[in-house]
């Protein structure tokens, strides 16, 4: 079971800029979705069971949350042909971004100690942030369910609506 973390970030918080690479080596921003909401959700490992039980209730889940208005973008420290491979075994239709070197899950505080099979290790934090159009944090979701999250996210969007 992983340990809790200590989100630095708040609700109500502009959202910390980024950069990175997605599967296809193009660079994606914060910036580049002013104006939007953005569910930015980080995940331990691409092919991993929860991991994949997230991205596909996101993949199912994605003809209505862009019809609501709302990018999704995962982000996990895996590299970018594995992100490739995750997004062709399971016909993901959002963009994972590639953090290899670390930067966004620690400014987004996801970064952390867990514990796995008794072992302690810093690792990624499974935790997801909606980002409102105007660049603020709008919820930010510490205890995810990875098969129920999408639906989640979208009755969070409706009620605010």
């Amino acid at each position: 079971m992983a340990k809790a973390i200590d989100i630095k970030l708040q609700e109500g918080d502009p959202a910390p800029s980024f950069h990175s690479i997605n599967q296809h080596e193009q660079s994606i921003g914060l910036s580049d979705f002013k104006g939007k909401h953005v569910i930015l959700y980080f995940y331990p490992r691409d092919n991993t069971p929860g991991c994949t039980k997230e991205a596909c209730a996101f993949r199912d889940a994605f003809a209505q949350l862009e019809s609501m208005g709302v990018v999704v973008l995962g982000v996990s420290c895996d590299n970018v042909s594995s992100h490739q491979k995750f997004i062709s075994k399971f016909e993901l239709p959002f963009d994972l971004l590639a953090d290899t070197s670390q930067e966004i899950v620690k400014a987004y505080g996801v970064w952390g100690p867990k514990q796995f099979m008794g072992k302690t290790f810093d690792g990624i934090h499974r935790v997801s942030f909606w980002i409102n159009p105007e660049g603020l944090i709008e919820r930010i979701w510490t205890k995810v369910k990875p098969d129920l999250h999408a639906t989640e996210v979208i009755e969070a969007i409706k009620a605010f609506e």
